[in-house]
């Protein structure tokens, strides 16, 4: 089943390279893709993960358009300021 999420915070290719690397760890993950410039993440995996993802997602710092407000949305700014920090220096 393939999934698109509308995330917040992704930058560049060292967000994209943090995510597609955290996603395709997980088992039923089979293909990841991401429009930087969209923000949105493209997912093929097994039926039923999309919470899942969305759940990864936030916790990377890259929470889902519009779910993320006030303290939630600077703490997951934060976050993805740190996951893209450490995806540029892994590519």
């Amino acid at each position: 089943m393939q999934y698109e999420i509308s995330v917040e915070n992704i930058k560049c290719g060292g967000c994209a390279n943090t995510i597609s690397t955290k996603l395709t760890e997980i088992d039923g993950i089979e293909t990841v893709d991401i429009d930087i410039e969209q923000g949105i993440v493209k997912v093929q995996s097994a039926e039923g993960m999309r919470e899942q993802l969305a759940a990864i997602l936030l916790k990377l710092g890259y929470p889902e358009s519009g779910t993320a407000e006030g303290m939630a949305a600077a703490k997951a700014k934060a976050k993805s300021f740190v996951s893209c920090a450490i995806g540029r220096i892994k590519s």
